[in-house]
């Protein structure tokens, strides 16, 4: 099934459409120009500059080490190739927890470097800089759950919100970012149970990675689902070539999975 309704290029306008009407949001990561195009032709519709490129383009062990100039230079290169799906960028470790100012001139780099939103890490402490830059015309994507940038603090790539006091701590964070402006969050390994009570509690979409079938839409890294990365395999991801002939097709299989439902399945969830 063919999911590009038309050729017109994906608004944030037309993410809330799809959310408002029940329809599941398929995101995968790109980090260049061929494989922005290559996502984009099998009906993703967002595309998200992922610093997950520190582990699976440069070989770093955590994201960490990615600079904001690596992801203007992917960012550029990624929006060269995509003609239709949204794109959004991370923002990387240490370009916005100084200051919603810093946040704002970090986040311009990216704007104009052809990002249509910018992504950022943490809950509720992050609220005062989801605001600042969302009432200054920059649509932010908030992250909750497992944190990737704060690995270290967190003791490594673990479920968050396991239990009743995390489970209440992640629900007000959650709140607090959509109170803030935040016009996506994104769940990172979390309970799928929990997932499921944040997306029907808000009214903004909730993209899910391991965070249950409930979320709104989805996302994986596009080298784990194309079965690439050499490093370990978390849980929720599945290879989506396994069972296909091209790379085309591997995605738009994961496009019809995630739109249907299908993924995730019971083994991809917490």
């Amino acid at each position: 099934m063919n999911y590009i309704a038309s050729d017109k290029p994906v608004t944030l306008h037309e993410l809330a459409s799809k959310h408002g009407r029940g329809e599941k949001i398929a995101t995968l990561t790109a980090y260049d120009a061929s494989f922005a195009a290559l996502v984009d032709r099998c009906g993703v519709d967002i595309i998200l500059v992922g610093d997950s490129l520190g582990n699976v383009i440069q070989g770093q062990t955590t994201t960490l080490p990615v600079t904001l100039e690596h992801m203007i230079y992917h960012t550029e290169a990624v929006v060269r190739g995509a003609k239709r799906a949204f794109i959004a960028s991370d923002m990387p470790w240490g370009s916005y927890q100084e200051s919603p100012e810093q946040a704002l001139r970090n986040a311009s780099r990216l704007m104009a470097a052809g990002a249509q939103m910018v992504k950022i890490e943490g809950g509720a402490v992050m609220a005062d800089t989801v605001r600042f830059m969302t009432e200054r015309g920059i649509p932010v994507w908030a992250h909750i759950g497992l944190t990737p940038q704060s690995v270290h603090a967190l003791g490594g790539y673990r479920v968050q919100g396991k239990g009743e006091e995390a489970a209440r701590r992640m629900k007000e964070d959650a709140l607090a970012l959509q109170q803030a402006g935040a016009s996506m969050l994104l769940l990172e390994m979390i309970p799928a149970a929990l997932g499921a009570e944040l997306t029907q509690t808000l009214h903004i979409p909730t993209i899910g990675i391991g965070a249950g079938v409930d979320c709104s839409g989805q996302v994986l890294v596009l080298h784990d689902m194309l079965g690439v990365y050499p490093g370990k395999t978390a849980r929720f991801v599945r290879n989506f070539l396994t069972d296909q002939s091209s790379i085309d097709d591997a995605i738009r299989a994961y496009v019809q999975a995630v739109k249907d439902s299908s993924f995730p399945g019971p083994e991809h969830i917490y």
